[in-house]
């Protein structure tokens, strides 16, 4: 599995990679025991001194070797050559019980995969079971209110505290622009050092669109499967980016979900019948914002109003992420023109029937199916 706090997102830093020495010595030889090159004795026949490279005189008449002969197309066919760039679309599925339970057992045949109402055909199925994560924290820090910054905070180190010693976690904040508090490391003390510089604020501006988008692309550099945990209120004060040109680039991550985590809302609830129209309207935009990022990414978002609900939340993330299953295709459809395919996953019995599920009392069990909502097919040109 894979995962971040809102505000990082780049490709794991070459200072994280011990460089490599194009002179170091061989495995298992440490350079006091490597011996210098020796020049052979007389008696041996070889040169002595120094002599430099050796050239390897041509024997007299030797004829130069032949060339390989040229293979031609028929002259009906004419002179080009065909290439075809095969699709492969991979798929993040999580079934869970409303209770929200993982739905384990299930098998390829048992998915029913429609790509714009057309079935498809499962190529490769795998279950992905407690697998290390590749994750960005992006957290909104501005000097806004002090109880979504305590929030912000609460939420980013019970994320933290999720963490296990093979996953690879970055933490970037946001106010005006994104900063990079701690590139991806496995170390969870660096990571709550990240965290602790989080306490004054700077400025008031929260700048969600730029900061989000920002983070995507450096993520979409980083190999394998990705996660970004956005802790945020989800309002977005002055980007330099349109709300529809974050969403485009939402819609067209790939390998990247996004599990968005609101802010303030035991605040909100307390205060929301003093709250005007305009005020109240600017909150559930940005709640209906962070829940499509993680709709269209086959996420999950959360509003929790206490304090004590963050730790719930980040273990239903934990859990999601560690426990899911990988479906791969190729499409029916190969045109690469760059259109937004919609996709849609249903579980069937093998009959092809809707699958029906039972708990251990014989009663059926009511699931759900997490996953994106589709993809953006490839250009000609990328």
């Amino acid at each position: 599995m894979r995962v971040f706090i809102l505000g990082l997102a780049m490709s794991i830093s070459a200072a994280l990679l011990p460089a490599q020495d194009t002179n170091a010595p061989a495995a298992g030889q440490t350079p006091s025991t490597q011996k210098p090159s020796e020049t052979p004795p007389a008696e041996a026949g070889g040169p002595t001194g120094d002599v430099g490279s050796i050239a390897v005189p041509k024997k007299k008449g030797e004829p130069p070797p032949p060339k390989e002969p040229k293979i031609k197309n028929p002259p009906e066919i004419g002179n080009y050559s065909v290439r075809k760039d095969v699709s492969i679309v991979s798929l993040d599925v999580q079934v869970k019980t409303k209770d929200g339970m993982f739905v384990p057992n299930l098998k390829a045949q048992n998915f029913k995969i429609m790509e714009d109402g057309v079935p498809q055909q499962v190529k490769d199925f795998k279950i992905q079971d407690d697998v290390p994560i590749t994750a960005v924290l992006l957290v909104e820090f501005g000097s806004t209110n002090y109880y979504f910054m305590l929030d912000a905070l609460r939420a980013s180190y019970s994320f933290a505290s999720t963490l296990k010693k093979d996953d690879w976690i970055a933490v970037t904040a946001y106010d005006m622009r994104p900063h990079i508090l701690v590139d991806f490391t496995q170390n969870k003390e660096q990571v709550y050092d990240a965290l602790g510089t989080l306490r004054v604020p700077g400025f008031h501006e929260f700048n969600l669109f730029d900061s989000l988008y920002d983070t995507i692309d450096r993520l979409e550099r980083v190999e394998g499967h990705k996660y970004i945990i956005l802790v945020s209120s989800g309002m977005d004060s002055f980007s330099r980016l349109r709300l529809d040109q974050v969403y485009d680039k939402v819609k067209s991550t790939r390998d990247i979900t996004i599990y968005c985590v609101g802010t303030g809302g035991f605040l909100r609830e307390m205060n929301d019948q003093n709250m005007g129209p305009i005020s109240r309207m600017n909150f559930l935009q940005g709640d209906n914002q962070l829940r499509t990022f993680a709709k269209w990414t086959g996420g999950h978002a959360y509003f929790p109003l206490f304090a004590a609900n963050f730790k719930e939340v980040f273990a239903d993330i934990a859990s999601d992420i560690r426990n899911e299953y990988v479906i791969t295709y190729t499409p029916t459809n190969p045109k690469q023109d760059g259109t937004f395919r919609k996709v849609k996953i249903e579980l069937q019995a093998p009959d092809g029937g809707p699958l029906t599920l039972k708990n251990e009392k014989g009663k059926d069990v009511k699931y759900d199916i997490v996953a994106r909502d589709g993809y953006t097919a490839k250009h000609e040109v990328e």
